[in-house]
């Protein structure tokens, strides 16, 4: 990692209590993604993932007043059990979003005794957008879909 990437990069760091493949399964599965991603009250409404190099992903968010949030993204990077990247930065494969606002990687380092580093990064193009992440309560949100997604990795 370069100063430049890290320059506008928010980091969430845990360790799970689960072997990578568990977490992976959570990230690529549809019906499981949905059961986590969002801090409570928000939830998942739908979510279509295509999780290969190039594929899309489609997740919409719903708030407890009815708001929805759509995000459209594709996946620039996908190492079962290792490693997870992806963007907003295109709508569908090789289709430009309107405004890229930020790239994903999720790193899953087996720890042992089923523990695992989890890492996840938020890449941001410019610093202004950093900024606004962090103010959306990245850490809080991130964090909460953390806790989230480890009680529901130790229940499969």
């Amino acid at each position: 990692m370069t100063s430049e990437t890290a320059r506008h990069e928010l980091i969430l760091m845990r360790e799970i209590d689960a072997p990578p493949e568990k977490i992976f399964r959570a990230w690529t599965d549809p019906e499981m993604l949905k059961q986590w991603f969002c801090p409570k009250p928000w939830g998942v409404s739908h979510a279509e993932l295509d999780v290969r190099a190039g594929g899309s992903s489609f997740i919409v968010m719903k708030g407890p007043n009815g708001e929805e949030v759509e995000n459209r993204g594709v996946y620039l990077e996908v190492v079962p059990n290792k490693k997870i990247v992806f963007t907003d930065a295109f709508k569908s494969a090789w289709v430009p979003s309107d405004k890229p606002f930020m790239t994903g990687i999720v790193l899953l380092e087996l720890l042992g005794d089923g523990r695992t580093k989890y890492t996840a990064m938020a890449r941001h193009w410019t610093e202004e957008d950093k900024q606004t992440h962090e103010a959306m309560g990245f850490h809080e949100g991130w964090g909460a879909a953390a806790d989230q997604l480890e009680a529901l990795v130790a229940t499969i």
